[in-house]
């Protein structure tokens, strides 16, 4: 068995990991990464960059079937070929894959493609904190390292009473695999995933019925947003649900019957995928071999991200923070210049934008009208699209920014969006956020015409009834 030394072992190579392992590397410190699936993660493979690629195979599909509203006249029936809508999305996880190899060789960090779990203290080290790996084919081998980093991410959480199967009641992995559509889809869960596979299906053609146990879509966002959202989804023919409890879901003859509390007569697709959110990957790493507190939830962290070992940081998915992708990037780069030593500042968590990729998009970032602490006496500001004109010429003018204001101190405190292309909006907002702005001081930065980006400069200015457009 071979043992060996490093600086920083980071275990997990997704988003926050690579990330800060780059970080490391650039900063002089010899790093190993351990990951034993492919680098990029969740992110780069099962999530993020795969369903954006469907949603914009999905979104040209839309357009297509619309193009006669631009005087464009297209010839023949339009269908999707879904072999090469899956060959496509591949193909450009391919690509940022390569980048990320890539990457690491370029910043001479050494990459174990194995699974890596933690010992307590041992005659290899004092302290807990060295990992031993077994790459397939390779002897075992254990490294102990100055530093620790932990970022084993999350995976999809499955309900108690229904578990997945993998073939017919799916997972958000399970379904970005899918070699045909289904004519009939079932999605449990109105979150981010839920909405966003709801979408870009009903674009593909598939009959989506959506079912959320609460009162409403995406919590997270704002009530007008939410109310929106499901009004512009409902019109397009996606059947929602909520205060919906489905209680059962049976594989009968090739299909899947669901069952939800108050109705008579169960439900039936061809698929259903269960998006209720994702648990931490804090299991059989080790964990227990250490005194690092950790719960279902994940990991218990500090501001610096150091567990209560402190030469032992954990980020990302595995801890209790938002489960985004810029979320543990950011965390990766702050954990990396702690254990540096450098001046660095904990995360302002109310300063992360949130984004929902869908048919509309929303984003968002701080404090929206109903959750604004009762202290803080905000004032909401709002313009439309319809008076945008670059968001006329794109999808007519839907949707609408609100900005929020502290009225005491003048401050943005956030911001909502719901429309064509927001997602690509929504970083001017967290600026201004991080450089503590007003919304009197976006209003007045020239911004180029056309450009939806003059909606937020529009609300932002009419936060003092000085909107021209309004």
């Amino acid at each position: 068995m071979a043992t060996s030394q490093t600086d920083l072992l980071i275990l997990g190579g997704g988003s926050g990991g690579y990330v800060a392992a780059i970080k490391a590397a650039q900063s002089g410190l010899d790093v190993v990464l351990v990951e034993e699936d492919k680098l990029g993660g969740t992110c780069l493979h099962r999530g993020c960059i795969p369903t954006k690629a469907l949603l914009r195979s999905a979104e040209v599909f839309s357009q297509s079937k619309a193009a006669s509203d631009f005087g464009i006249d297209l010839q023949g029936e339009l269908s999707v070929d879904f072999s090469k809508v899956q060959d496509r999305k591949q193909s450009v996880i391919d690509q940022l894959h390569a980048g990320v190899q890539a990457l690491m060789k370029k910043n001479k960090i050494r990459v174990i493609n194995a699974r890596g779990v933690i010992m307590g203290p041992s005659i290899f080290s004092p302290v807990s904190g060295a990992v031993i790996v077994t790459p397939e084919g390779e002897d075992e081998e254990i490294i102990v390292p100055k530093k620790l980093l932990i970022a084993t991410g999350s995976r999809p959480r499955a309900l108690k009473t229904i578990d997945f199967d993998h073939e017919y009641i799916l997972s958000s992995d399970d379904i970005l695999q899918l070699e045909t559509l289904p004519n009939k889809l079932a999605i449990i869960g109105g979150g981010v995933v839920g909405v966003e596979f709801a979408s870009l299906m009903n674009s593909f053609g598939v009959e989506v019925t959506l079912f959320e146990y609460a009162e409403r879509l995406l919590l997270t966002e704002s009530k007008e947003v939410a109310k929106a959202f499901t009004k512009e989804i409902s019109q397009r023919g996606i059947k929602v649900q909520t205060s919906a409890e489905v209680q059962d879901a049976q594989v009968v003859d090739g299909e899947v019957e669901i069952s939800v509390k108050g109705e008579d007569q169960a439900q039936v697709f061809d698929k259903v995928l269960v998006a209720v959110g994702r648990q931490a990957n804090v299991d059989n790493i080790g964990l227990n071999n250490t005194s690092i507190k950790f719960d279902e939830k994940g990991i218990q962290v500090n501001q610096f991200f150091q567990t209560a070992e402190s030469h032992i940081y954990a980020i990302g998915d595995c801890i209790p923070s938002p489960q985004l992708a810029h979320v543990a990037m950011k965390e990766g780069e702050i954990a990396v210049g702690h254990l540096l030593e450098e001046e660095v500042w904990p995360l302002n968590y109310q300063e992360v934008p949130r984004c929902v990729y869908a048919q509309p998009e929303i984003a968002s970032v701080g404090y929206h009208e109903d959750n604004v602490p009762e202290d803080i006496k905000a004032k909401k500001s709002q313009f439309s699209f319809v008076g945008n004109g670059k968001a006329i010429i794109h999808d007519g003018g839907k949707g609408f920014v609100n900005v929020l204001r502290d009225e005491d101190t003048d401050d943005l405190i956030g911001v909502s969006m719901i429309g064509g292309d927001v997602t690509q909006m929504i970083s001017e907002a967290s600026t201004a956020m991080y450089l503590n702005a007003t919304p009197l001081e976006i209003g007045e930065a020239i911004h180029a015409h056309p450009t939806m980006s003059e909606a937020l400069q529009e609300a932002s200015l009419d936060s003092y009834h000085l909107a021209i457009h309004k």
